[in-house]
């Protein structure tokens, strides 16, 4: 894992120095503290900051092919790097490193653009044309790692991360209110949009081509669903394929050379990666857990079952509301975005005990509930849709009172409440976002508190026609889950659990994550499963735990799923006292100086949570939203000049 930035001067812009670029790799310390080089070449300028995972003497970046004539920098890991380079050899090829950075450019060379649909691995890469004088950045199909750039001045900045951009004087810093709106809508902005004026983010599974005559974006993959492709095997027999592919995209990801942990949640996903390492591999194995002191939050039960179960050596990390709240501030920093949850500080916690336990990679979870529809959101959509079909019934409205059986306050226990709640957009259940009708309504409760000038711009963003506009041909026919599931993947999932929860989390320790249920092959498999193998009734991921019920606990593979949470407001308040910054930073000189927020609306909402009040999700969020903007704000915006010890 590293962080890469870079410079593309056109033809009417200056030409690239080397100042500029070690200033904009030196703001990516975090991503590779391994050490820094650049590379200027006519119109190009490279830089790389390197986190030594594989071929840890001689990986070094920038990195060309046999001639130079072609260059690279790469963020991330090529997994299927050994197959490739005994491929490329074959096809007389000669490498100089060991690294999985060098099979790119010989890819380039025999498949030009269409190098990416031979990568198995987590990107974002920019690769130098020398002869046709044409650069080309890429991020891998799930947007696991990150790639942002703008343009000014006759001139195309790249970086892994908005901070390094921000380095060039050029780069003017602004909040872009469409995309905090995005945020307090999605929790996530959605690309090619950033959470900055004039900054952009280069979408997941897409390429840019930028040659002196400008720049053309392709998307080269994307999830899929063609019913003649649906498979006719049995449930075990899917089962049984499941367990191959999984062990094989958990093989892949293991490859290292330096030591691998896993994260181990106390839920199915983190345990079905855990066995698989335990079980099909010889890496010695450490494990690594949060807690939490309020049972409402806390699995420390479960993750030692599985454990115990499984043999692990298993370290555990207590977080609490006072270290939620001391770490914030360092989670937006790094995140370079809004919060609508504290959920990413524990994470970044997390990650820094792994490293400070000599481990530099963690293989995770993520991404099994979006693959094989497991959130709650994928049950609710069913009920609802199930309800909306005879919305008289009134037996069908008490199911659901068996959602979100985890929660004190468990939105559908609240009899006719809940079922107004619920009943949102019921009127049309094929609409695009059907699914996601309740959680961005409960989201937008934090635009309210905007101050009426940039409430008025943020209402001109349509979430509906940001949604639409994300959607490929032929998606109106595709099955109902299938449509929430590729929602969730391309606006949740890449825009904030890989993001400011995953990603940015792991690097501010410099530790890089790995997501084996995300091998484009999974996600392939998954969507030619039939929709009830994946959910059936209300019991998700039913063919992930059929596939691993042998190697785990049935109280493990048979129990509910349980998403990770953290204390939100709460953690801002001792007592009943808000924390200093807190209160310093809410206060109304504070708010009206940044001028994004209603100071008598947002004094309201510190008095609700103060006073222990704000039980709901809307009430959290928009505390928690309104909090991290301008954390943001102070530390992006208002500046002079750009610095930061948080980092």
């Amino acid at each position: 894992m590293c962080g890469i930035a870079g410079l593309y001067a056109f033809p009417s812009g200056a030409p690239v120095q080397a100042g500029e670029l070690s200033a904009m790799v030196a703001a990516l310390h975090h991503r590779g503290p391994d050490g820094r080089n650049t590379l200027i070449d006519g119109p190009v300028g490279l830089a790389h900051a390197r986190l030594a995972i594989i071929d840890v003497a001689g990986g070094a970046q920038p990195l060309a092919n046999e001639d130079e004539s072609v260059w690279v920098v790469l963020n991330g890991e090529i997994f299927n790097f050994v197959e490739l380079r005994r491929e490329l050899e074959q096809r007389g090829h000669r490498f100089k490193t060991r690294s999985d950075t060098e099979v790119i450019v010989h890819l380039y060379e025999d498949f030009g653009d269409r190098f990416v649909d031979h990568l198995n691995g987590q990107f974002a890469l920019a690769l130098w044309d020398k002869k046709q004088q044409r650069l080309v950045l890429a991020r891998d199909r799930s947007g696991i790692r990150p790639l942002f750039y703008t343009q000014h001045n006759g001139r195309l900045a790249f970086a892994s991360e908005v901070k390094a951009l921000f380095m060039l004087p050029e780069v003017p810093r602004r909040i872009d209110v469409s995309g905090l709106a995005s945020i307090f809508s999605l929790w996530a902005v959605m690309p090619p949009s950033s959470v900055f004026e004039g900054v952009h983010s280069l979408p997941p599974a897409h390429l840019m081509i930028v040659t002196p005559q400008g720049t053309r974006t392709e998307r080269y993959w994307d999830w899929q669903f063609d019913e003649a492709t649906v498979t006719r095997s049995s449930e075990a027999e899917c089962a049984e394929e499941l367990h191959a592919l999984m062990i094989d995209a958990v093989r892949l990801q293991l490859r290292s050379d330096v030591p691998v942990g896993a994260y181990l949640s106390g839920g199915l996903d983190s345990a079905v990666v855990t066995s698989i390492i335990k079980n099909y591999s010889h890496t010695d194995l450490k494990t690594h857990s949060l807690t939490f002191e309020d049972a409402e939050f806390d699995e420390s039960a479960q993750q030692r079952e599985v454990a115990r179960h499984l043999g692990t050596a298993h370290q555990s990390l207590v977080c609490t509301r006072s270290d939620i709240a001391a770490g914030f501030a360092r989670a937006v920093w790094h995140a370079e975005s809004p919060l609508v949850r504290t959920a990413p500080v524990p994470m970044m916690l997390l990650a820094d005990s792994v490293r400070a336990a000599g481990q530099r990679v963690v293989l995770t979870g993520e991404g099994a509930d979006e693959v094989f529809a497991g959130y709650d959101i994928f049950k609710e959509a069913r009920l609802r849709r199930f309800i909306a079909s005879e919305p008289n019934s009134k037996w069908r409205g008490r199911l659901l009172e068996r959602l979100y059986p985890y929660l004190k306050h468990s939105p559908g226990a609240a009899g006719a409440l809940a079922s107004r709640y619920f009943a949102q957009g019921a009127m049309d259940v094929n609409a695009t976002d059907f699914a996601h009708q309740p959680r961005i309504s409960t989201s937008r409760r934090a635009l309210q508190f905007l101050n009426p000038d940039l409430l008025t711009r943020a209402d001109a963003w349509h979430v509906k026609t940001a949604l639409q506009s994300a959607t490929p041909l032929g998606f109106a026919r595709w099955p109902a889950l299938l449509r929430d599931q590729y929602l969730e993947a391309s606006t949740l999932m890449s825009g904030y659990l890989l993001s400011s929860q995953g990603d940015r989390m792991a690097m501010a320790a410099s530790i890089e994550a790995r997501f084996p249920f995300l091998d484009h092959r999974v996600i392939a498999f998954a969507n030619r499963l039939p929709p009830s193998y994946k959910l059936r009734g209300l019991r998700e991921k039913r063919i992930l735990k059929a596939a691993f019920a042998a190697d785990l606990p049935a109280s493990i593979t048979q129990r509910s799923k349980q998403p990770y949470r953290a204390p939100d407001a709460s953690s801002f308040f001792a007592g009943q006292k808000a924390l200093p910054w807190v209160a310093e930073l809410l206060s109304a000189n504070s708010l009206n100086s940044a001028g994004l927020f209603d100071a008598v609306a947002v004094s309201k909402l510190l008095e609700k949570c103060r006073s222990g009040r704000a039980v709901g999700f809307g009430d959290n969020m928009a505390f928690v939203g309104v909090v991290s903007t301008m954390l943001l704000h102070q530390q992006f915006v208002a500046p002079p000049s750009f610095h930061s010890t948080l980092g």
